[in-house]
Formats: structure tokens, sequence, C-alpha cells
């Protein structure tokens, strides 16, 4: 059968959809921005391109999936997930008709940079609650990956494509072996055969968050084969960039369906990471032993983590857009959690590889800092309340400082604070009319600058949720002091956006020699700040 070509911007379809521009494409087809003439609204359209070309047999299934995504969406009531307005025919191929969600796909957000920890886990935590919401609705996904989740630019998170979805009490349409969805984000029971459950989306959750944090796939290998067996036999590599969801992942990502976290255990540890805090129950699913060899027809070792450098580049993710105003501006960074990251990291190494080998000096002076305790909650010296008080400056914010550092103001009308003429110094920035669309837009264009100092070194950069903001960014970095104060440094600095679109940045430095105390004070400085207003 011929097919018409009349595809494309322009094209109306059943009266009332007018495609505008390609806002994606995949396997089966490709995805349009339209506009809805009848409600005069924007919507999206799928376009199933797989239908020109194969057999009418293969086009009944094509059909068929179409009207069984409709379904599986239409059952499913949850902010989270995608909604479809319509299903019609044109060019005798299906089309589904959903709603718009302006932002990229997790996919295309990796494509720029990978996630941070805590932004990953706010992700996961929305895609874990519509998940939740389809399997009481007796729908799984079977397709859980980074290319299906959105990230709408206000700062939602939705679950799209329920294009494979299985609906219990509905027959199969696939064949008979036909294996459907993304192979590296296939759990193991699905590529050996077995019926899929609830877990098994799980299980693809916990694969997409090890993507979003480390930014590779954790199975993906050469081939489809090789793949499928490593999904199989194998265990990740550490990820030593997921902080304080080390541990989820891992729990996620268990072999076997029964040995993985529940919906509800999920979600606490999710919660749990995305403060920032290693989740306790989460080193109950961190894997001690081996995978039966039986099961799997090949033996498992898990691979030791390599120790993570203090100045290497960290992970990155793009901020979500917003609109811009004229103005001019500096830094930022957020940094509250980093001692908890790192004591998380070292946790579960220590619990996965038995002696604990492989973690480096700064995981062992990071667990004996601020975030350690002992049963008797030993308090940090450098955080007893005698040695701090409350400043309310003229600008407006208040804020904790450590006794005897005094305000100042520098050449460029920032305020700052230091007890030694800046060697050790805190600076607050504050920008009612920024340059740039979001904050790490501008701690990108920061660091261009920052290039031109002597052994510049990136240790993070990247996008953060601070005081509930999900436009924050964070910069931490070293070089070394030519001029004033001579010798090694290090900084760390955050940027956030108010409600009202100010621009405020968190800045503090010292000797690199002085970090530790410099890091644990920035951390409790940050926890202390309150805004001009007491907004956020």
């Amino acid at each position: 059968m011929e097919h018409s070509q009349s595809t494309g911007a322009g094209l109306l379809l059943a009266g009332r959809y007018r495609l505008s521009e390609s806002i994606g494409r995949g396997g089966m087809g490709k995805v349009w921005r339209a506009h809805d003439e009848v409600l005069h609204r924007t919507v999206a359209v799928k376009e199933l391109t797989a239908g020109r070309f194969v057999s009418e047999a293969d086009r009944a299934v094509l059909h068929a999936r179409t009207q069984k995504e409709a379904r599986a969406a239409a059952r499913i009531t949850h902010p989270g997930v995608v909604t479809v307005h319509d299903v019609l025919e044109h060019d005798d191929r299906p089309w589904i008709v959903m709603q718009y969600v302006d932002g990229p796909s997790l996919a295309d957000a990796m494509k720029e940079c990978s996630l941070d920890a805590r932004e990953a886990a706010r992700i996961g935590l929305h895609v874990l609650g519509a998940l939740r919401a389809a399997h009481a609705a007796g729908v799984l996904h079977r397709d859980v990956k980074p290319g299906n989740v959105l990230l709408a630019r206000d700062g939602r998170v939705l679950l799209t494509d329920f294009g494979i979805a299985a609906i219990e009490g509905d027959s199969t349409i696939t064949r008979t072996g036909e294996l459907v969805g993304s192979i590296d984000y296939l759990a193991p029971e699905r590529v050996r055969g077995g019926a899929p459950g609830p877990s098994s989306d799980l299980w693809s959750l916990g694969a997409t968050l090890y993507a979003a944090v480390q930014g590779v796939s954790p199975f993906r290998r050469d081939s489809p084969i090789t793949t499928m067996q490593a999904v199989v036999t194998e265990e990740p590599e550490f990820p030593e960039k997921a902080g304080p969801l080390a541990p989820v992942i891992t729990g996620l990502l268990r072999k076997d369906p029964d040995g993985r976290p529940s919906a509800d255990e999920a979600e606490r540890m999710l919660l749990e990471a995305m403060e920032g805090r290693t989740p306790k129950a989460a080193q109950a699913y961190v894997p001690t032993q081996r995978v039966d060899p039986a099961q799997l027809d090949a033996v498992v070792t898990l691979r030791q983590p390599a120790p993570p450098a203090a100045e290497s580049p960290a992970t990155v993710v793009p901020a979500q857009g917003r609109p811009s105003s004229g103005g001019r501006w500096r830094t930022v960074v957020l940094a509250a959690v980093v001692a908890g990251l790192v004591a998380g990291a070292a946790v579960f190494a220590a619990m996965s590889y038995g002696d604990g080998k492989g973690t480096g000096e700064r995981e062992k002076k990071q667990v004996a800092g601020p975030t350690a305790t002992t049963g008797t909650e030993e308090r940090d010296p450098v955080l007893d309340p005698a040695g701090w008080v409350r400043v309310t400056d003229p600008e407006g914010f208040s804020i904790l400082v450590p006794k005897g550092w005094k305000r100042q103001i520098n050449h460029q009308g920032q305020v700052d604070y230091t007890p030694d003429d800046t060697r050790h110094l805190l600076r607050i920035s504050i920008d009612r009319e920024p340059d740039f669309e979001t904050p790490l837009l501008h701690a990108k264009d920061l660091e261009k600058q920052l290039k031109k100092r002597a052994r510049y070194q990136r240790v993070r950069l990247t996008h953060n949720v601070f005081r509930d903001q999900q436009y924050a960014a964070l910069l931490e970095f070293t070089w070394t002091e030519r001029q004033t104060h001579p010798g090694p440094r290090r900084a760390i600095d955050q940027l956030y956006y108010g409600d009202d679109g100010t621009e405020y940045a968190l800045y503090m430095s010292s000797p690199a020699e002085d970090w530790d105390t410099t890091r644990r004070q920035f951390d409790h400085i940050l926890k202390s700040w309150q805004p001009p207003g007491g907004g956020q």
C-alpha cells in the first residue's frame, strides 16, 4: 500500500492539530509541537513513522500498541504522567496527541552534563511517584529510561511513553520471543524471559539514576548481546559521583527482584538522599556477596571504585531556564552537603568491598568531620555557637559569621566579612537584574575568567537545589594566588535566584591548608542565611 508523504510542519490533523516543528525523534517515530486550533493550546503529537515501512501484519501490531499506550496512560491520574489527549489516524498510520511539556528529556539534559546527586534524587522521586500511580492502576511502564523522563522548565518531572506498557488483564500484543524496551535499562528478569513486575520498573529507575549522575548507562556495551549479558551477569562500576544516592541506586539494581527495595522504601531513601543524607535503610541493599552463578550462568565480581580525586571535574547539570532581565554579576556554589555525600560514598565502599580499601584520604577526613557522630553526638568545635554571631547587614540580609570577622565593601561594591583582610573571606553579592538566564550559565561564564588564574582547577560545577529554589548552581575550585595572599587557595560559591528573580551569591575562600575548617564554616553559614525580607 502506498502512503502519502504529506507530513511535516503545517500539516493539519483531524481538522484541528496543526504541526509546527519536530521536537524529538526515536526508533518508532518523531514528536511534533503542534497547535490545537479548537482549544487554542500547544500539544505534542507523536508520529509513528515506522508505520510507513512495515507489512500489513506489523502495521496491525503498531496500531494495537498505539491504542494500548493511550489506554495505559488514560488509566493513570497523576501530575507526573504525560496526559494523552487523543488518538487519531492519518496516512493510514496512528498519531497520538499528548500534553506538551516545555523542557528537555533527561537524556537530552545528560548530553550537556551529568546531574548533581541531590537533583537526581529529586527527579527520581517524581518518576517513582508516577510509577506508583501506574502500578496502582495495573500498568507497568516497562521502558523507564532517560529519554522517557521529561524535565519541564518550571521544575516538574513527567514520565512519558507508555507505548510498550503492560496492562493488567490485557493480552500481550508482542510476538513470541520479542524483547521490547531499551536493552541497557531492562531488568535482568526481563532479559532472561521472566515475567516483569513493579520491581522491574524500579530496576529501570535505578539504571536511569545511575546514568543521570555518572553520565553513562551502567550496562551499555559494544553490542546488544554483550549489553544483555552485562545486565544479567555484571555489577556496574561503583557510582562514585552519586554521593548519598549511591546505596539507593545499588539497592534498585539488585539482580533478584525480591531483593530490591519496595516503592515505599525507595521513596523514603530518595527523600533522604535529596536532603543530602545517606539513607541508612539503603545499606541493607548493598550487595555483600557474589550473585549466584547457577542462576546467572556467570560469576559476578564487584569492581573496586577508584579513589575520588579532590580536584577532579565534578558533575554538571543544566539548570532550567527562566526569563532573563538586564544586569551584571559574578559566581556561586552550593556545598551544604559535600561532607555528607563523601561520607556516604565511603560507607558504601566499605560495605561493598569488605576492608574498605580504595577510599581516599579525602573521604576519611570528611567522615571525621562535622557529619560524623559518636554515640554521644560530639559537637564540632568549629561550629560551637559561642564562636559565632548573627549580623543583620545594611543590605538587608542576615547571616551567622565567626566572631571577630569584620564587614567591609570591596571595589566592586560587594559585601565582605573577613578576620584578616580577605585572607579568609566570606563575600555576599546581590544582583536584582542578573544577566544570565540561569545561575548555571552564569557560573560557566565566570569559569571562563577564572581559568586565567594560575593553576586553576575545577573541583565541581553543578546545578543544585538551594532552599527549595530550583534555579541554583555551585562552583568550587582551586588556584594559586600570585598577588594578594600568595599561595594555593580554594573557594566555593553558591548562586541562586530568589522568588523575585534577584540573584544571590554566597562565596567563601581561604588558603588551601585551611580548607577543612573553611568548608565546615561555609555549610554553617549557608544554613543560617536569611535574604532581605526573610524570603527565599
